[in-house]
């Protein structure tokens, strides 16, 4: 009589080790990117990395587009739907791959958790189910508590905030913003398109503007990659894959199997990750009241989840209909869309 059960349990238990492997993935490659650009930073400039990469990711996912086009199915005004997300993820990016250059990959990728600040904001003004949140004293600890990690890891470093520091993190802090806007844009605009469709327009669109700069302002207008050694392309290709294209496909495939709450917990570690793999690789120095300011940053994003989930339980639905950056990754604001997305047919105030 147990056999049956017994079965039957391996399916489940089958999916749930492939997405174990997926987000686990996810997470070392999103961990990464800024130790690929901060590796990278004295061969190349940001802008000549910012053009070779998402012109190498939005190849990849340019066949999408393409086959949706083919068939007619792409949603109706997907293009001009785009725009406002594209910009703002272009601005990001931008400021995103110019914080290596002025400071340690650890420190940036704790800067950049303020986008939940930003997002949470936009989230509150655009959408009205999401006012709800204002009732909930777990949401209001959660931000605190994100307020002031991000303060910390500001403010407790042992360098002053002069100079390339403070360029560095007002970089950081930026691109966090604009990451959070990003992500509330999408979720206004890109109602009821699938996710893979809204990142590759948006990949198409980022890459466009990032190679136009590139040729603009970048150093022999981005061919300086020509000089780069073979692991060094290698590290420039690897960061496009992990960072932009792969890493996605394998975020969506581990919220399908573990659910949205438990991938999005797991990603939160990312800063750690990289701020433990910095120190190794590149002997940044993060303070221990840094370190202890980041994971108060990071416990607030997670109560900040738990206030989302508690209001919409479908957070654990396999269901993902909205494109999220690495950056932005575990974005309370960003993860409700993505796993309840009916709730964008409620009507905006």
């Amino acid at each position: 009589m147990s056999l049956p059960s017994s079965a039957a349990s391996r399916p489940s238990m089958s999916q749930g080790s492939l997405g174990i492997v997926y987000i686990v993935c996810t997470l070392l490659g999103w961990s990464s990117v800024l130790l690929f650009l901060k590796h990278l930073a004295p061969y190349i400039d940001a802008w000549t990395a910012n053009g070779w990469r998402y012109g190498l990711s939005a190849l990849l996912w340019l066949p999408i587009l393409l086959c949706g086009s083919w068939r007619r199915t792409l949603p109706a005004g997907l293009w001009r739907r785009a725009v406002v997300p594209a910009v703002f993820n272009c601005i990001a990016q931008v400021c995103f791959a110019w914080a290596p250059y002025y400071i340690g990959p650890g420190l940036a990728a704790f800067l950049l958790r303020v986008n939940i600040i930003f997002s949470t904001a936009g989230a509150l003004i655009l959408f009205a189910d999401e006012r709800l949140l204002a009732r909930s004293a777990v949401f209001w600890a959660g931000l605190v508590l994100v307020l002031l990690g991000s303060a910390g890891t500001v403010l407790m470093g042992a360098t002053p905030i002069a100079g390339a520091t403070a360029t560095g993190v007002a970089l950081g802090l930026v691109a966090g913003g604009f990451y959070g806007l990003y992500g509330v844009s999408v979720r206004y605009w890109m109602r009821g398109v699938p996710s893979m469709t809204s990142f590759a327009v948006i990949s198409l669109y980022t890459a466009i503007a990032m190679i136009a700069i590139m040729l603009a302002l970048a150093d022999r207008r981005g061919m300086a990659v020509v000089d780069l050694s073979a692991f060094n392309w290698l590290m420039l290709v690897l960061s496009a894959l992990v960072g932009i294209a792969l890493g996605h496909v394998f975020y969506y495939a581990a919220i399908s199997r573990l659910g949205v709450a438990v991938s999005a917990a797991v990603v939160q570690l990312a800063p750690f990750i990289c701020g433990v793999a910095s120190m190794i690789i590149f002997k940044e120095v993060l303070t221990a009241a840094q370190w202890l300011c980041g994971a108060v940053m990071l416990i607030g994003a997670v109560v900040l989840l738990k206030a989302e989930k508690s209001r919409h339980p479908a957070m654990a639905a396999p269901r993902v209909d909205a494109p999220i950056e690495p950056e932005s990754a575990g974005d309370p604001t960003e993860l409700s869309a993505a796993a309840s997305p009916e709730r964008d047919a409620i009507a905006r105030a």
